[in-house]
């Protein structure tokens, strides 16, 4: 298994790299500075060598005259051991050397280089003379008549990489000591200060924890957002992306920024939360649960669960429904109980005509109400909603009436549906409203106009207040008691049906209107 450093060691290995990449960096700029200095001083040292040698009396004489070529060599010689040159080569215009270090040499045709000395110039650089490189001055030889009849070559053998290594040597150890005492001590504090500010954990184990903490936050399916203290993202998962209709990038942005409805951002800042709040976002109803965070008693931003109730609350809708219907065949069922113990005991007394005007009058009730909702209303959903609502209302000793101006036709089976959930959740509202008053009633009104259905439900309440008409829909407003777990989940279902389909709802006091177009009237024109 592969050893692991700690965060200290992590550190020490890069400030090391570090130093050893500064001091890399040192070298190579000392051995540059080294080289430019050897060619600067020793050139100019060779140079002064070439031109006295090229000015002597004895070379000039063995270069005009073939006879007495033998005095270059020990010319060459005496004056390089007086300069301390390594070499100091004297060669014809052939460029053929006549004298050397190495005798053997002699005879052999020198590598000029570069050099421009043959054409009457002075000239310093590098040159190799046998397997050395040799910093060399090149001065030409004239005869008293202004001819070039000769070189003169003075050189210094060119110093390797050790040997520049070790003229710098000293002061590069400086260096490495005072670079290296840094890099440790600047590691160890730099290592035990952020080891305070992660909690003394590890690098490998920080990463643990944050992908352990992203596949966590992205794999619920809550909707997760983490605000800080100016309302700026700064964490949000897949679910709370799709809900709030996030980007990609939404962490480090302001909800403003984010473009975040103004009723929502409100919600998701509010100080004061409440448990379990009911709000819409689009076309979806959002349970919200926010906690605050606290850091050493300051609070530094909130986290916020979602809870996609839209499902749920459909569902408890249909079972409201279904106990709707279920209470109001009780009651009926309780009513027609009643209503056959008194014929029994008519017939029993041989009342028999007390007992016929009594069924005439028991099933001409029950006809009149039957034939009043289904000679308006010709969907037989929304019709058999109405005359259930009719007996629970009865029940309740509320007078349920549908209003002279209700025609409503036929719908196809979505609209039905919707219609049923809308009507069901305002008279059950309206209900609720009216329950403990003198002589209540609730009227319902159906039209259909324009490519679209209207439902008007009032009562005799006392109506919304106008300074919560506002929050009636945005919030999941409910004037019950703090009992029921999902407050205010009708109405704002109400408010969802129709903004899907692309109607609205509205409030005056006691009087709910609500306006849900057609499937036809929603489509897109054609061409």
């Amino acid at each position: 298994m592969r050893p692991r450093f700690t965060l200290a060691g992590q550190f020490l290995a890069l400030q090391l790299a570090i130093v050893v990449a500064v001091l890399l960096a040192v070298v190579g700029v000392s051995v540059a500075q080294a080289d430019a200095q050897f060619r600067r001083v020793e050139g100019q040292a060779m140079l002064s060598v070439a031109e006295s040698a090229a000015a002597m009396e004895a070379v000039r004489a063995g270069l005009s005259d073939s006879d007495q070529q033998g005095i270059l060599q020990p010319t060459a010689e005496s004056l390089r051991s007086l300069s301390d040159a390594d070499h100091l080569i004297i060669t014809g215009t052939d460029r053929r050397m006549l004298s050397s270090v190495d005798p053997r040499e002699i005879g052999e045709v020198m590598d000029f280089g570069e050099s421009s000395v043959l054409s009457g110039n002075t000239w310093i650089g590098v040159v190799r003379i046998g397997e050395k490189r040799v910093l060399a001055a090149h001065v030409p030889v004239i005869d008293d008549e202004g001819r070039i009849i000769g070189v003169a070559a003075a050189g210094r053998d060119y110093p390797g990489p050790v040997g520049q290594l070790a003229t710098a040597a000293p002061t590069l150890l400086v260096y490495v000591g005072i670079a290296s005492l840094l890099g440790v001590v600047g590691s160890l504090l730099l290592s035990r200060r952020i080891k305070r500010q992660t909690l003394g954990l590890e690098p490998g184990e920080i990463t643990r924890l944050a992908e352990d903490r992203t596949a966590m936050l992205h794999g619920i399916k809550e909707g997760v957002l983490g605000l800080d203290q100016g309302d700026r993202v700064t964490l949000v998962n897949d679910k709370a992306a799709e809900l709030l209709d996030l980007p990609g990038d939404a962490a480090g942005r302001t909800l403003d920024e984010l473009g975040v409805a103004p009723d929502i951002r409100g919600v998701l800042t509010d100080e004061e939360q409440e448990p379990d709040r009911v709000v819409l976002m689009g076309d979806r109803l959002v349970t919200l649960n926010s906690m605050p965070l606290n850091r050493d008693g300051r609070n530094v931003g909130s986290v916020t669960t979602m809870r996609d109730r839209t499902d749920l609350a459909r569902l408890q809708q249909e079972l409201d429904l279904t106990r709707t219907t279920t209470e109001a065949l009780r009651a009926q069922a309780h009513e027609f109980s009643n209503q056959i113990h008194v014929i029994t005991g008519l017939l029993e007394l041989e009342e028999y005509d007390e007992a016929a005007r009594y069924v005439s009058t028991i099933g001409g009730a029950r006809t009149r109400l039957s034939d009043d909702v289904t000679s308006r209303v010709a969907d037989s959903s929304v019709a058999a909603l109405l005359i259930a609502k009719a007996s629970l209302a009865a029940e309740q000793d509320v007078a349920l009436r549908v209003s002279e101006n209700t025609e409503l036709g036929s719908q196809d089976a979505e609209l039905s549906a919707d219609l049923v959930t809308v009507v069901g959740n305002l008279v059950d509202n309206a209900l609720d409203a009216v329950r403990g008053q003198a002589e209540p009633w609730v009227e319902v009104e159906l039209a259909g106009s324009d490519g679209a259905v209207r439902v008007r439900v009032r009562d005799s309440g006392r109506g919304v207040p106008p300074e919560l008409v506002p929050k009636v829909f945005l919030r999941g407003f409910s004037t019950k008691g703090a009992e029921r777990v999902y407050r205010g989940v009708g109405l704002a279902l109400v408010h969802l049906v129709c903004s899907r389909r692309g109607g609205s709802v509205e409030v005056n006091g006691a009087e709910f209107t609500a306006s849900l177009p057609s499937e036809a009237s929603r489509r897109p024109p054609p061409g």
